[in-house]
């Protein structure tokens, strides 16, 4: 019987520098469920890759005195090191600067053009040289840039546009009909009610002002802007030919049947790249999952707040199957997991070197001791037997549940409990007491055959998750990993079987303090600069502005808010794009104080908030509210959150 497809992708990661454990936990997750998948049958596509183009890679290259393909050659090289380092199984690594992919883009963009869902605009405004931002009269503070300050003169700008409002019915019509489309399910009602409902203007889809992008063939002026670039590659990855000459994988996978993604950039994936697929008459993905973030103890990983952690780093501390066991354990279905040097150790202790190393070493070790390492089947069985044999046979159907659902953490649980069972069964039957009495050593060999046996059902499907560890198990035990066809009955292992005689420690303990060493060695801290004091703590006189009302006060609505995703704007030099949080809505802000914060560190921040303003377009994307700042007379910003914790969404008055 031929095998069915399935085709899973990762997001591709930006090459601007290296990723953290946070980017690296994606492909691990994927790589769970793509082996998961061809364990039980399908014929697996798995892509990942790079996405390599784009004016901040061309502003890092310019840094570093190279050209920019110089620059992504060397990150791109970097990711799938990491990617390799972590046993990721991919079938194709697909880069944003392959030739193939970026003659289908021109050819996309061409078609898109020739329907008429391209069309060439303009921003017609005022116009900030150094922030390089339109603004309408109406965004002006005292006739100047509402984010710098200074004068602006009126200008226009030439650029290609996608007509996304042309198709949001029919994608709103989709996802009703669709109801698994967008997972979780949280993540889809924010995209619906924030997003696609309040109406959807359309897309800057070009840029003049830097080179390094794919140009456009027809007008060579203008180089493609990020998004018809980057998620084009799901197709291209497969041999999409805009011509009709697909290559015969695309015909085979696609439609995709998982694109796994980080919830930051869900908009993209789930309003964008549907559409852009509905404007080329292709059928759409099966499935977007948003997935969590892997956090810090203080939030999401900044290499500006020194709180990175590194995959490589953590994997020589701890191995490869330890880091890939974590961060498939430790991340909820949809919410944000968080990871710790210390968390890390108490896990490897607790779940690796306690319950499943232990387990191994302590069977093999009693194999030898009691039987020469023979494994035999000795068929005295007792009742305590049927509740650890049930258990084991229940496994393949308990897992099938949670991966069907992606529950990957909740699996891996499963097979755990059956590790843990297994100790449960050691001390229930006493092997060492049964060794003394020699009239029980047929039921002490049924004892260790049903030990082996579940341990060899439990290492098959440890295989998809943590692979290394599973065939070291495996070995030891002198056992192959079974298909999973014939992990439904007990009884397998043949009777006479010789375990190894040199039983190997999987996880040795870890002393936590030993290892907070070796990280303060990778990691050394650096000494925080003396704080200067605050410019303008003498005062600050400004020219009032006319007085108001208080009912025109009471207009405004003044409300706390979470930053739950924060990125720069690739069009400004200037803002910062949020998503902000207010009780059960989610806002888009965008802001004009990129140079005074990094976007990575604004997630989570409490801020104060305007929600009652009329969405305007900023470098081509909507903001939805304002953020309010302080600012003092050399321009510098602060912004303004509460004294005290408040709950998001709380309004200020």
């Amino acid at each position: 019987m031929a095998k069915k497809p399935y085709y899973i992708t990762t997001a591709i990661a930006y090459t601007s520098g290296k990723p953290h454990i946070g980017n690296t936990y994606e492909i691990v997750l994927a790589d769970a469920i793509a082996r998961y998948k061809r364990f039980v049958g399908y014929d697996v596509r798995f892509q990942t890759g790079t996405d390599e183009h784009g004016q901040k890679i061309e502003q890092k290259a310019e840094e570093a005195g190279i050209s920019p393909k110089e620059f992504v050659d060397g990150t791109a090289g970097e990711i799938k090191r990491i990617w390799d380092l972590m046993n990721t199984s991919y079938d194709k690594f697909i880069r944003t600067t392959d030739e193939y992919h970026e003659q289908q883009v021109q050819k996309i963009f061409k078609k898109l053009y020739d329907k008429g869902d391209i069309y060439k605009g303009k921003y017609v405004g005022m116009y900030c040289t150094p922030c390089e931002s339109f603004f309408t009269e109406s965004q002006l503070v005292d006739g100047k840039c509402p984010d710098c300050g200074r004068p602006v003169e009126e200008a226009e700008e030439e650029a290609y546009f996608f007509k996304l409002s042309k198709y949001s019915d029919k994608l709103i019509e989709y996802i009703n009909a669709n109801p698994d489309f967008i997972q979780p399910e949280s993540r889809k009602n924010e995209m619906m009610n924030n997003f696609l409902l309040p109406g959807l203007q359309d897309l800057c889809v070009s840029r003049t002002s830097f080179k390094w992008g794919v140009p456009v063939d027809f007008d060579p002026e203008h180089v493609i802007y990020v998004w018809i670039d980057a998620l084009s590659n799901y197709i291209t990855g497969l041999g999409y030919d805009q011509d009709g000459h697909s290559d015969k994988k695309f015909n085979r996978y696609w439609p995709c049947d998982l694109h796994l993604i980080g919830k930051d950039i869900l908009r993209f994936h789930t309003i964008y790249w549907p559409i852009m697929l509905m404007a080329l008459d292709l059928p759409l993905p099966k499935q977007i999952f948003g997935h969590p973030w892997l956090l810090q103890n203080d939030g999401k990983m900044s290499k500006s707040k020194g709180n990175v952690i590194y995959a490589d780093d953590l994997v020589e501390l701890f191995g490869v199957d330890a880091v890939r066991f974590f961060v498939l354990h430790e991340m909820p279905f949809d919410n944000d997991g968080v990871i710790s040097w210390e968390l890390v150790v108490e896990r490897v202790n607790s779940e690796l070197a306690n319950t499943l190393g232990n387990l191994v070493n302590r069977t093999v070790s009693m194999a030898n001791k009691y039987f020469g390492g023979v494994i035999t089947n000795g068929e005295v069985s007792e009742p305590v037997d049927a509740d650890l044999i049930k258990l084991v046979e229940n496994t393949r159907h308990n897992i099938n549940k949670c991966m069907d659902k992606l529950r990957v953490a909740d699996a891996l649980t499963e097979i755990f409990n059956l590790f843990k069972r297994c100790n449960k069964y050691i001390d229930e039957t006493m092997p060492w007491a049964l060794a003394k009495e020699p009239e029980k050593q047929a039921r002490l060999q049924t004892v260790l055959y049903n030990l082996v046996e579940s341990i060899v059902f439990g290492a098959s499907f440890l295989k998809n998750f943590m692979p290394e560890t599973a065939d070291k198990i495996l070995s030891q035990l002198n056992a192959k990993a079974r298909p999973v066809e014939e992990l439904i009955h007990f009884g397998s292992y043949a009777s006479g079987t010789k375990v190894t005689d040199t039983p190997e420690i999987l996880f040795a303990r870890l002393d936590v303090d030993e290892v907070l060493a070796k990280v303060e060695e990778m990691y050394p801290e650096e000494p925080e600069p003396e704080e200067e004091p605050l410019p303008g703590s003498e005062g600050i006189d400004i020219e009032a502005k006319p007085l108001i009302s208080i009912d025109d006060f009471s207009k405004l609505q003044l409300r706390v808010g979470e930053i739950v995703a924060c990125e720069p704007v690739k069009k400004s030099k200037k803002l910062l794009c949020s998503q902000v949080r207010f009780g059960s809505e989610i806002k888009q802000i965008l802001s004009g104080i990129r140079s005074h914060y990094d976007a990575e560190d604004m997630v989570g921040k409490k801020v104060i908030a305007v929600t009652n303003l009329e969405p305007v377009e900023l470098a081509g994307l909507q903001s939805e509210g304002m953020l309010l700042c302080a600012e003092d007379l050399d321009g510098n910003l602060s912004l303004l959150t509460t004294e005290y914790d408040m709950p998001n969404g709380a309004e200020c008055r």
